[in-house]
């Protein structure tokens, strides 16, 4: 007799007697997928501009990427959100980035439905859909998915890849992390990188082997059953990090500038047919300065930069390239539907100069063109957090205007690449319909024929707004799936409908000609910009919105401005948010509220920055509970941060030490004058506050600094100037080891303690807290 099976949650069809003799089995059915389904890869590439790989006419090389383009379908009109995680929401849910709450990335969110933060379990993931379907569902690399205030061990964890339908999960939860040293988490807990950045550590080679691992673990037992990879690496998002030789790759090969660069690009663009021939291009910028206008020492440094750059892209294109291989190797490459996207364009974080530590700009600490220059040669290494000057992100995006952030086409047109031999006839072709993130999912779901379930895990879930684009795949005349898509961000606002794009830039078109980015919109003003701020692109003669035909068509404006308002309207766009800082400051719901005492314990996970006690400009203790042995001890007992700032408290030589490492710029050390005897004792380290912090300067509170060996004064000394905003970068907060990046050349990770620590407790005083929140702001905005 064959095996009886039946759906699960059904009544049981067997029959059941007294006895196995009068019994007949049957079983819940197993979860099997339809023979033949492919696999399904999404790679997410971050803050990759329209114009930078190969295949787009960019100048860096990406071998791998463009061979999918040449085996596969390339399409020109990919449009994302202009944001991170906003992106990200649509790329695995299929509905827009309002309706799942993600407005902007999650340090940000607000109480409104449009703007909290966290998906709702309605809108459910791709991973959830295909899980149920029989799929391996693995998640790799960048997150930043989850609500901010949900990040650290404490939990809560349904809103982490494990609790959103992924099985197996390796990469960093938040905006970005250090390539070297990174902020590491393996499913639903933190680990450390498996090497060191001598050992030759990298954290994109790190993400493909784990993927290669995560592939192979399952297909060496059931070859036939299909996996859902989300790939996400945080490349091509600051730090640019890449070995040395791969930035010397492109030695002298930027040293035409940005402007002959963007000329460069647009010829190929034209050549390879990703723009018609009749596309302009736009003006140069107002914000970025003419090469040719710069001094010989800065062009030096931002030809730099972009080698930096390039090699970068080159290198995480040749890692792509390793997954590939294995997909081959194994079988599974001609079976395997992939999608390759940016999360936006590219990114103007590094502002008009670059910068080779964010972390001074976050804190307003100047960087000198003489310390840059000093550091040319090390661009790219694990010192420095680096990101080239906005004159690149402009080449990066042409043939559009502006960049990451606005919604003008710089901001939301990305590349968009689709690889699947064993179903696509068509070659190496170029798609023109229009399309958006949200179409990736139901794109998937016609390719393997299911239907977007009714409800996940007993939610009724809601219904998803992007199109499908399989009927593309193999007609280059097919039609657009979608004639309407608004866009949001920050108040900067757009529309497009059947081939015209109207656009309302808020604060400005530019930063030179406008109010700072994240000034308040006021109902005032929204009048105001709806009665004279937008801009109007017929897209079907002028793709790279060069000519603005408000003037000579506000009938057509206003039909635009008035769908605009629908959509917003459906889809939980308003009320319209066009603050920045204020935005950061709203009150959310804590896990646990404030507290002026905070207690740690070794062998437990780092905090992250979020989690952590706010130590700067405050006096404060940190008091730890050891026992020594007879022949001593070393290591950490509390430290924050990493080589681009942060503060140690550990022992060393059988002394007690102190280190506040001021934004990686100077080095403020404290020990013991006595050694330490073995036994029980209580290790203090206490701040005094001695002056006012100068915020907008770059300057946190001065202070005393005291060590002490139960309650015995033994050692003390100034610390002029501290961390001034956030320590921001580098590892969160360590009790009884170092993080992986070094604070102090004084040791080496992971310098564990090797006496007995029971707990280290910090404890803040009671001084006013002092905050910027423009300065915080601007080390969010730079984290998506």
């Amino acid at each position: 007799m064959s095996m009886k099976e039946y759906p699960p949650g059904k009544s049981f069809p067997g029959k059941i007697g007294l006895t196995v003799d009068e019994s007949e089995p049957a079983w819940p059915a197993a979860r099997r997928v339809k023979q033949g389904a492919p696999n399904v890869l999404f790679i997410v590439l971050d803050d990759t501009g329209y114009g930078q790989l190969g295949c787009y006419g960019g100048l860096s090389e990406t071998p791998n990427l463009d061979r999918l383009a040449a085996n596969g379908l390339l399409y020109t009109n990919m449009h994302t959100t202009a944001l991170c995680s906003p992106t990200r929401s649509c790329i695995l849910t299929g509905r827009n980035h309002h309706a799942n709450a993600m407005a902007g990335i999650t340090e940000i969110s607000t109480g409104f439905p449009g703007y909290n933060g966290a998906i709702p379990f309605e809108n459910g993931l791709l991973s959830e859909m295909l899980l149920r379907e029989g799929y391996n569902t693995y998640a790799i690399g960048k997150w930043h998915l989850t609500p901010a205030e949900q990040g650290s061990a404490a939990g809560p964890y349904d809103r982490w890849p494990l609790g959103r339908g992924f099985e197996r999960y390796y990469g960093f939860l938040g905006g970005d992390t250090h390539q070297y040293y990174p902020d590491l988490v393996e499913d639903n807990h933190q680990v450390e990188p498996p090497r060191t950045p001598e050992q030759g550590y990298h954290l994109t080679e790190d993400l493909v082997d784990r993927a290669i691992a995560f592939i192979g673990d399952a297909k060496q037992v059931a070859p036939n059953k299909p996996f859902f990879l989300y790939f996400a690496t945080g490349a091509m998002h600051a730090p640019h990090h890449v070995p040395r030789e791969w930035a010397d790759r492109y030695k002298g090969k930027f040293d035409m500038g940005w402007d002959r660069a963007r000329e460069l690009v647009f010829e190929r663009q034209k050549q390879l047919g990703v723009v018609p021939e009749s596309a302009r291009l736009p003006a140069a910028d107002p914000d970025v300065p003419r090469w040719d206008g710069l001094p010989e020492q800065e062009r030096q440094l931002y030809a730099r930069m972009m080698e930096v750059f390039a090699g970068y892209l080159t290198h995480t294109d040749h890692h792509i390239g390793r997954m590939l291989d294995t997909l081959g190797k194994l079988g599974q490459l001609d079976n395997t539907l992939i999608m390759v996207i940016s999360d936006n364009g590219a990114s103007a974080e590094g502002g008009p100069t670059g910068s080779v530590n964010e972390n001074r700009f976050f804190n307003f600490v100047p960087e000198s063109l003489k310390d840059n220059l000093a550091a040319l040669d090390e661009l790219g290494g694990p010192r420095y957090f680096n990101h080239y000057p906005w004159g690149w992100t402009h080449a990066g995006n042409t043939p559009f205007r502006r960049w990451k952030r606005e919604t003008f086409r710089g901001g939301v047109s990305d590349p968009f690449i689709v690889h699947w031999p064993a179903v696509i006839r068509a070659k190496g072709e170029i798609r023109h319909q229009y399309a958006h993130a949200i179409d990736m999912v139901p794109t998937v779901l016609d390719a393997i024929g299911i239907e977007p379930p009714a409800e996940i895990r007993g939610v009724t879930q809601s219904p998803l707004h992007g199109k499908g684009l399989h009927h593309t795949f193999d007609d280059a005349q097919a039609p657009s799936p979608r004639d309407t898509q608004y866009f949001e961000m920050f108040g900067h606002r757009a529309i497009y409908h059947d081939g015209f794009r109207a656009v309302c830039p808020w604060p400005g078109d530019s930063f030179s000609e406008s109010k700072p980015f994240g000034t308040p919109l006021k109902p005032e003003d929204l009048r105001r910009l709806d009665e004279q701020g937008w801009e109007l692109y017929d897209l079907t003669t002028d793709p790279t919105e060069s000519r603005n035909i408000a003037p000579a068509n506000r009938e057509k404006l206003r039909e635009m401005i008035a769908l605009w308002y629908v959509e917003a309207g459906k889809y939980g766009v308003l009320p319209i948010d066009g603050r920045g800082q204020q935005r950061l400051a709203e009150e959310r719901p804590q896990i646990t509220a404030e507290r002026k005492q905070y207690t740690y314990y070794p062998h437990t996970q780092s905090v992250p920055e979020s989690a952590s006690p706010r130590l700067l400009n405050r006096s404060h203790v940190i008091c730890a509970e050891v026992e020594i042995p007879d022949g001593g001890a070393e290591g950490v007992l509390l430290c924050h941060g990493g080589n681009t700032g942060g503060y140690a408290f550990f022992v060393k030589d059988d002394k007690l030490h102190y280190v506040h490492n001021y934004v990686g710029a100077q080095q403020f050390h404290v020990a013991s004058s006595n050694g330490l005897s073995g036994g029980r004792h209580e290790l203090r380290f206490e701040f005094e506050r001695t002056g006012e912090p100068d915020l907008r300067s770059g300057r946190g509170a001065p202070g005393r600094a005291r060590l002490f060996v139960d309650d015995a004064l033994v050692g003390e000394g100034d610390i002029p100037v501290t961390i001034p905003v956030a320590i921001g970068i580098g590892g969160g907060l360590t009790c009884g080891r170092a993080t992986p990046s070094p604070i102090t050349d004084l040791y080496q990770a992971p310098f564990e303690f090797t006496g007995e620590l029971t707990s280290v407790t910090a404890e803040v005083g009671k001084e006013a807290l002092s905050h910027d929140q423009e300065a915080e702001m601007r080390m969010v905005m730079a984290r998506q």
